[in-house]
Order: structure tokens, then C-alpha cells, then sequence
């Protein structure tokens, strides 16, 4: 049995290779970019005003004041999207504008539409009028000043969000490319597993498939359902493993029999084949049967998971899911680091992934809760938690006050 810590060394060893493909940017959410993304153009694309008014050229109040006001003349008006006026302008003119409209030339200031005055009146408006100085570049959002034309948008190896579709949509971005999405595909194992609603008691309901399926836009990997592997099935796996081999599946992950039973059949059916970067039994609780191998000279994995739905679960999120990053090219997932709210014994040599709660304190921190019932065959923790707490190996006790790494059960950290 090696350390949790080994087996990640393992992992990153073993990475296969996933190739790219080009999108339309607005399909790109939880995608990651094979490349860095840089401006194609200046934004914003021109001088523009961040409020409604009028805009002025600022020389023209230099001298102005409540004792010396000035009226100046309205010649025209300027809306978002309307080609901004080329005319030339004279000295004490104004041109209304309405947010986001291009500041025409001859203007280099804006006085916001609050502080108007109108001549002769606001329902007959003729002029507008000054009575202080004011200052250049007031409420002018400058060409450039948010991203020019080059600049890095988003870098190689992210994870893309709303927020990035948004930038990527502004700045006229329409194709990206990114890595493909690891095609994976799944088996439950056991002859006590049904896909059936009403089950007799020696049957266990098929959980673990539509688990992982619901995690597939969340973890960036298409979901393939092989379907159910009975106990006489090893031959039939060997087959499916044949194929796979000369498929476009990156990945087979596999649920159940992978300990030392009588029809634990997936360890050894796999050792059949020529692979790389074996390893099962890992120093961990839940989970500790787990497997992992690489196809020998192909870009091909397998994962051998518990079939307790817990075990499951764990093992896929320490286990699959820093695979598939590492492949994609996404830097590695930082923990969040909480506050221990109760004392917490476990195995020395054990790394425990604990169903816990997080919650905020009234002094604005966050605190780390350890659920009760942490057997891995209890759900109900399970549906309690949002967020997995990592107990490392080489201690025991753990007290209250100490920071714990932690990390969200159903979206990478990151997000």
C-alpha cells in the first residue's frame, strides 16, 4: 500500500495526452484554453462618456464663475451607437451625450446631466449654462484604458467562466481553442446492482453511475455509461478494454470490485494487459482499494474505484479529477484553507477525506465542521456536507483552531 501523497506523485507521472479543438467562444464555459487569449482591439474603442450630459471643451470655462457665467450653445445631440460629430467646433458650444457616446473632437470634458442648467428653459433648451471651471477629462472613460490591443485577456491552462464569455464577447473574440474534453467512459460492477426503483433487499440501487454522470459539465469530461459489469463478467471487461484501446476514450473508470474478493475481478484483468504506473491500495479512508494504471505506449487510463457510494465519490475527487486537470493543463487546485471547529482523531498513517460543513462565523470567518457519522457507508453526512476536509497522514490529533485544507465536493476550487 503506498501514501496518498505517492499516489499523486504517480498521477502526474502517468499524464496522457488530450488534444484541442477550436469553439465559438460562447460555448466555451468550463472549457480550458490551450492558449493565451490577447486583445484584438483597444477597449474601450474610442473617448467615451461614462454618464449622460453635455460635453464641453474645458478651456472654455477656464475663467468662468458664479460672478462671470457663461451660456453655451447646444449643437447637438450624441446617443450610444450614433457616429459621433465631425463638425467643427466653435468656441462655447455644448453637445449633449448620452452614456457610452463617442466624445466628439473639440470636447475633452463632460458635465453630468444633473447639474445642467438650461437657457431659456429646460423645456425650451437653447444653451446651457457655466458658471465654474471644470476640469479636463471629467467622466471620460479613455480609449484603451480597460484592455489595449494586445494585451493578455485570459492565460493557457484556465478554467472558462461566465465572467471570461463576457470579456471574450466585448473585445470581439469569437473562436478559441481549448483542450478536447477526456471521454470517459464508466462501469458499475456487482451482481447486487440494480437500475431498478423498487429492489429487494439483497439489491443495491445503482448510484454511483448518475454520480459521476451529474459531475461531467462541472469537471469538463464527457460521460460515457457502459452500463453494469457482473461477477462473471472478466472476460467481457477484457473485451471492453480491447476496444477501448483502439477507441477515442481517454479514460475507463470503473466502480466495485477492486478489493480482494471472490469476483473482484478488476485488478487482474487489467494486470493482463501491458501498463505503466500501477498502483492499488492507497493509505487512505475512504477508499483505500483504489487503483490506478496506464496503457503501456498508449494515451490511455484506467481507474479502479470502490463501489461504496462514498468510496466512490472520495476517490473520484482525489483521485480522477486532479488526473483530468493535470492532462487538461490547469494549474494545480489550491485548498482552502478553514478554521477547525471540533477536535478530530484519526489513523496516523491514514489520509482521511472527511464529509464536513462549512460555515461563516459571526466575526466573519469561516469554520470547518466535522460532520457526525463518517463510516463510509453513511449518506445522510453526505448530503449535510459542502465541502470534503483533508485529513493528511503522519498525526493523529487534530484540535480545534487548527487550519484544515479543504475542498468543494461538486465544482473544482478554482471556480
Amino acid at each position: 500500500m503506498i501514501s496518498y501523497l505517492h499516489s499523486q506523485q504517480i498521477l502526474k507521472r502517468a499524464a496522457i495526452k488530450i488534444g484541442d479543438e477550436i469553439i465559438n467562444s460562447e460555448n466555451a464555459l468550463n472549457r480550458v484554453l490551450s492558449l493565451n487569449i490577447f486583445s484584438k482591439h483597444n477597449y474601450p474603442a474610442a473617448n467615451n462618456t461614462a454618464f449622460d450630459g453635455f460635453a464641453i471643451n474645458s478651456k472654455d470655462t477656464k475663467f468662468l464663475n458664479k460672478d462671470s457665467a457663461q451660456k453655451f450653445k447646444i449643437v447637438g445631440s450624441l446617443f450610444a451607437g450614433t457616429k459621433p460629430i465631425k463638425k467643427k467646433i466653435k468656441k462655447f458650444e455644448a453637445v449633449e451625450i448620452m452614456t457610452g457616446g463617442i466624445v466628439p473632437k473639440g470636447f475633452d470634458t463632460i458635465i453630468p446631466i444633473e447639474q445642467i442648467v438650461f437657457y431659456p428653459s429646460k423645456d425650451n433648451p437653447k444653451y446651457i449654462i457655466v458658471n465654474k471651471k471644470i476640469n479636463k477629462h471629467q467622466h471620460v472613460r479613455f480609449l484603451g484604458s480597460d484592455y489595449k490591443k494586445n494585451d493578455l485577456i485570459i492565460k493557457k491552462g484556465t478554467i472558462v467562466q461566465p465572467n471570461h464569455i463576457l470579456a471574450l464577447k466585448t473585445l470581439g473574440i469569437k473562436k478559441i481553442e481549448v483542450k478536447k474534453k477526456p471521454n470517459i467512459l464508466f462501469f458499475s460492477t456487482g451482481n447486487e446492482i440494480s437500475n431498478n426503483e423498487n429492489i429487494p433487499a439483497w439489491k443495491v440501487r445503482n448510484s454511483n453511475g448518475p454520480y459521476i454522470k451529474s459531475l461531467n459539465e462541472n469537471f469538463l469530461f464527457h460521460f460515457i455509461n457502459g452500463g453494469i459489469l457482473r461477477d462473471h463478467h472478466a472476460s467481457v471487461f477484457k473485451n471492453q478494454i480491447k476496444k477501448f484501446i483502439k477507441s477515442k476514450i481517454d479514460i475507463i473508470v470503473t466502480s466495485g470490485a477492486v478489493s480482494a474478493g471472490k469476483f473482484d475481478f478488476i485488478p487482474s484483468v487489467i494486470n493482463t494487459f501491458k501498463i505503466s504506473n500501477y498502483f492499488k491500495g492507497v493509505a487512505i479512508q475512504p477508499g483505500k482499494p483504489v487503483l490506478f494504471a496506464k496503457i503501456k505506449g498508449k494515451q490511455k487510463a484506467l481507474f479502479g474505484l470502490p463501489g461504496n457510494p462514498l468510496s466512490t465519490a472520495a476517490c473520484y475527487r482525489f483521485f480522477v479529477h486532479p488526473y483530468m486537470m493535470n492532462i487538461l493543463g490547469v494549474e494545480n487546485e489550491k485548498p482552502i484553507k478553514v478554521i477547525l471547529k471540533n477536535n478530530f482523531y484519526k489513523k496516523k498513517h491514514i489520509t482521511q477525506f472527511i464529509k464536513a460543513k462549512l460555515n461563516g462565523t459571526n466575526n466573519g470567518k469561516l469554520e470547518l465542521e466535522v460532520l457526525q457519522g463518517q463510516e463510509s457507508f453513511r449518506i445522510k453526512p453526505f448530503v449535510h456536507s459542502n465541502i470534503w476536509a483533508v485529513f493528511p497522514s503522519g498525526k493523529s490529533n487534530f484540535k480545534r483552531g487548527e487550519m484544515i485544507e479543504s475542498f468543494f465536493p461538486n465544482h473544482p476550487n478554482e471556480i
